[in-house]
């Protein structure tokens, strides 16, 4: 009979066993495994509706090993992406200090981060992706939402946080693509604190300045 195994057959042979816990057997790419695992459930259900118990029944391994290999779901989802940065580092790192300022230290950080991670070709090929995968794009969407960008804007926006961050995120999203996909001159090779001088005051209007056109 087609789809019945041996062991129902076979008498006094026990019923397959349960879905082993923890690492998979036979040296199999756990950490792979779970990556895999994570793209396909936060590209179904979002960053909210994704849980490390749900990631870790679809890789097939205990959801402790979501914590061993990643040391959690955020850090998890940036791996997913294949992020140069962990947000929590990136928030710590651009959030203390001078509100006003905030834009400045959000350029800086981000050209940092990508002009020293392969010149930005991680983020040129992370775009493309958007450009072309519904799954990367909805995945990218979450991060600049959910993860990273609100978090930020939470700090200091007046009013209307969803909208700022996704104000800032257009900024920052367009910047990456002329500078590291587009490769725009001069913007492509210009330094750092021409870039930061030329950009952060914009992101500065969409972080804590009036966005209804008034001024005041």
């Amino acid at each position: 009979m087609v789809g019945v195994t041996a062991a129902e057959h076979a008498p006094g042979v026990d019923a397959a066993p349960a879905r082993r816990r923890g690492r998979r057997p036979g040296g199999a790419d756990t950490r792979g495994a779970l990556l895999n695992a994570a793209r396909a459930v936060f590209a179904e259900r979002g960053f909210d509706g994704a849980t490390v118990r749900l990631i870790a029944e679809r890789a097939g391994v205990d959801p402790a090993m979501v914590n061993h290999w990643f040391g959690g779901k955020e850090a998890l989802f940036t791996a997913a992406l294949d992020l140069p940065a962990d947000p929590a580092t990136l928030i710590a790192q651009v959030v203390p200090g001078d509100p006003e300022r905030l834009g400045e230290r959000i350029v800086s950080r981000f050209l940092t981060v990508w002009d020293h991670a392969g010149g930005g070709r991680p983020l040129a090929a992370l775009i493309r992706s958007v450009a072309s995968h519904e799954t990367a794009a909805r995945m990218v969407r979450e991060f600049v939402t959910r993860v990273l960008l609100r978090r930020v804007v939470e700090t200091v926006a007046p009013d209307r946080p969803d909208l700022r961050a996704a104000l800032v995120g257009s900024q920052i999203v367009g910047l990456g693509m002329v500078r590291y996909v587009l490769r725009l001159e001069p913007l492509a090779s210009a330094d750092h604190p021409t870039v930061i001088a030329a950009v952060a005051p914009t992101l500065q209007r969409y972080l804590t300045g009036p966005l209804d056109g008034t001024g005041s």
